[in-house]
């Protein structure tokens, strides 16, 4: 298993992606978190397609901090079921997993 991942979660505004990317740095979950958008997400909710701007926040963390991360974003998020997906990281420059490792919490 990977020691780091990386997370994604949307969001339906700007303001809440940057509040939740704030909150996973200044706690230590993340080391890193950006915001990206808006996007265009199209999906299924409640039998109805819907479409809608997002905005993604990804979030680079370690796989023990997991359940913290997922945590603190449940917790700032709006979203009734929020997506909160987490992916390996298999690759990556060792300086950076260098920097990463001392701005998480151990």
């Amino acid at each position: 298993m990977s020691v780091y991942i990386q997370v994604i979660t949307a969001t339906g505004s700007k303001s809440e992606a940057e509040k939740i990317s704030r909150a996973v740095v200044e706690s230590r979950l993340a080391g890193c978190a950006q915001v990206l958008g808006p996007i265009t997400s199209v999906y299924r909710w409640k039998g109805e397609l819907e479409e809608t701007e997002e905005w993604l926040c990804i979030m680079k963390s370690r796989t023990e901090l997991y359940k913290d991360l997922e945590s603190i974003i449940r917790q700032n998020h709006s979203y009734e079921i929020p997506e909160i997906l987490a992916t390996p990281i298999t690759e990556a420059s060792d300086t950076y997993l260098a920097w990463l490792k001392g701005e998480l919490k151990t």
